[in-house]
């Protein structure tokens, strides 16, 4: 079993997409070990797009993460980190494929309605970001 760590974003919480969102998850058989709803303040968000500091898009995605409410979870199954990358679909969810989750509900890339962990070490420190050890069942 692995662990990764999802985030539906400001947008897809304000169209009301964290259920559906949920629900592709748990259909697919992963299981939902910690859950938050939560706003995220500016250094939260700046650690959390570490990666992407001296990128020109990093203003954009640290604004559009800011904007409202999120839902941090942590989902657990067989290959959690590469089965909910292709469930998410591309980044650009005007070319993601239709059937993910970003080409079925994304309108732009900055605000492309969730984001995943892309690999072991990342899900370990995004989990470790939002989630004490004691949050996670």
């Amino acid at each position: 079993m692995e662990r990764t760590f999802v985030m539906v974003k400001p947008g897809a919480v304000a169209r009301g997409l964290v259920g559906e969102i949920i629900a592709r998850f748990e259909q697919r058989g992963f299981r939902i070990r910690a859950m938050k709803f939560m706003l995220l303040d500016r250094g939260l968000a700046e650690e959390h797009y570490s990666e992407h500091k001296e990128k020109d898009f990093f203003g954009g995605l640290v604004s559009s993460i800011t904007s409202g409410p999120v839902a941090a979870f942590v989902l657990e199954g067989p290959e959690a980190i590469t089965v909910v990358r292709r469930m998410m679909g591309g980044t650009n969810p005007l070319a993601a494929e239709p059937g993910t989750i970003r080409g079925d509900y994304g309108l732009d890339i900055e605000a492309n309605i969730v984001h995943g962990s892309d690999g072991a070490a990342s899900a370990e420190r995004e989990i470790r970001l939002y989630f004490k050890e004691n949050e996670i069942v």
